[in-house]
């Protein structure tokens, strides 16, 4: 029986890297949904059959509390900044400061990021935005998820996209670069919590894959997909 995974979009490069080793162990595949946090909690509170979540610390909180999610299997994974992102090869603007931020996003053709009603680094870039004073002088292109946003980005036509979304999901997309994190005092970090599912079919595997995610002997891989 394969693996039923709901988890943000911050965890999907890290998860990919472990495909194979689970596969080894399990004989199983997972079969991952990877999206907005807002939008798989809404899954998982209206009743969706899962064996493994992994969403920001605080929405596997409100799951455990509702029930949902297994306290006894909570264990964090790490923390994921949020950046600023352009097209791969395109001429990095200066982000370091506010004012560079701010002239930055108001120069771009575009703004490409998450859901800002759903997605955890979308709803921040709505609030650096209003911080900023420029919300109404941007012109924002929102996916479902980061990862869907950067993809978007890449195929741009126009001559200045710029990119702000989870640190993964930058790296974890071809064709869009880092240029680097939020600076001081926008910035964002953000621990992803994985959590076995109360009712979940596949427990036992659900805790495979956990322990693969949090291992100590992983800490390279984490950081090398944007975990720190």
């Amino acid at each position: 029986m394969d693996l039923k995974l709901l988890s943000g979009g911050a965890a999907n490069g890290l998860v990919d890297k472990l495909r194979d080793t689970f596969r080894d162990q399990t004989g199983h595949e997972i079969r991952g949904e990877f999206g907005a946090v807002g939008g798989m909690k809404d899954r998982i509170m209206a009743g969706e059959a899962i064996d493994l979540a992994i969403l920001t610390r605080s929405v596997i909180d409100a799951l455990v509390a509702a029930g949902k999610l297994d306290a006894a299997s909570v264990t964090d994974l790490g923390e994921v900044a949020t950046g600023v992102a352009v097209k791969k090869g395109a001429p990095r603007p200066e982000i370091g400061t506010p004012d560079a931020l701010s002239a930055a996003f108001a120069a771009a053709d575009g703004v490409f990021c998450p859901d800002t009603v759903k997605a955890t680094a979308g709803i921040h870039v709505a609030s650096v935005l209003d911080r900023l004073g420029i919300r109404e002088k941007v012109r924002l292109r929102e996916f479902p998820n980061g990862q869907t946003a950067m993809a978007q980005m890449a195929q741009e036509s126009s001559a200045n996209p710029l990119g702000c979304t989870q640190v993964t999901e930058i790296m974890n997309t071809a064709g869009v670069e880092l240029v680097g994190l939020l600076p001081d005092p926008f910035g964002l970090g953000t621990t992803y919590t994985a959590a076995i599912a109360s009712d979940a079919t596949a427990p036992d595997d659900a805790r495979t894959l956990i322990a693969l995610l949090a291992d100590p002997a992983a800490a390279e891989l984490r950081r090398s997909v944007g975990f720190t």
